[in-house]
């Protein structure tokens, strides 16, 4: 589990058809969790700052992994621990669809962020609720049938990938996990 905070930006070394290599400079393990922009892989090897990671053909497809260049950066987060403070919002690193920016335009000190998404992920988003872009734990508003934007405090700007990405970029989105439970209960 994550929570949407991330903790370091990597670069990515290599993309083969079944892996990824990331230079992380983080404390990872082998066997350790690492979300890499909100998705969860599991570290296969570690040596001198660099994770290996492993790629299904289910992640390719329903990710934006698939589609990373060497030199490009990434958002990681370390799983949580027992113990830790959760301070975003709960995150699986389980995406549910990608998403493409149609706005992120500096407002004031802050930036302001639109996400447009297909439609049928729509109810299980709500005017200020949760939404993880790119594993970044955000809170969306304007919420309409396949988009919502989201206000992006300079911080977070700052510390994400989100300072190097341009209007028309793909982003990896993770809804609620509450709202997915709420929607199963409704469909049964």
């Amino acid at each position: 589990m994550f929570t949407g905070i991330v903790r370091a930006m990597g670069r990515v070394v290599e993309l083969s058809p079944s892996g990824l290599t990331v230079a992380c400079p983080l404390p990872i393990s082998e066997g350790d969790s690492l979300a890499v922009n909100g998705v969860c892989l599991t570290a296969r090897e570690v040596r001198a700052q660099l994770v290996w990671l492993d790629l299904s053909q289910e992640t390719r497809d329903r990710t934006t992994l698939g589609g990373l260049r060497p030199g490009e950066l990434v958002n990681l987060e370390p799983a949580v621990r027992a113990g830790e403070e959760l301070g975003g919002h709960l995150v699986l690193g389980h995406v549910d669809t990608v998403g493409k920016i149609t706005l992120l335009s500096p407002r004031g000190g802050e930036w302001l962020l639109e996400v447009a998404f297909d439609p049928r992920y729509g109810e299980l988003l709500a005017d200020k609720g949760a939404v993880a872009v790119d594993g970044i734990s955000l809170t969306p508003f304007a919420t309409r049938p396949g988009s919502f934007r989201c206000a992006v405090v300079p911080y977070t700007f700052r510390h994400t990938n989100l300072s190097y990405r341009r209007v028309g970029d793909r982003v990896n989105l993770e809804f609620d996990i509450l709202a997915k439970y709420v929607r199963r209960w409704r469909e049964t």
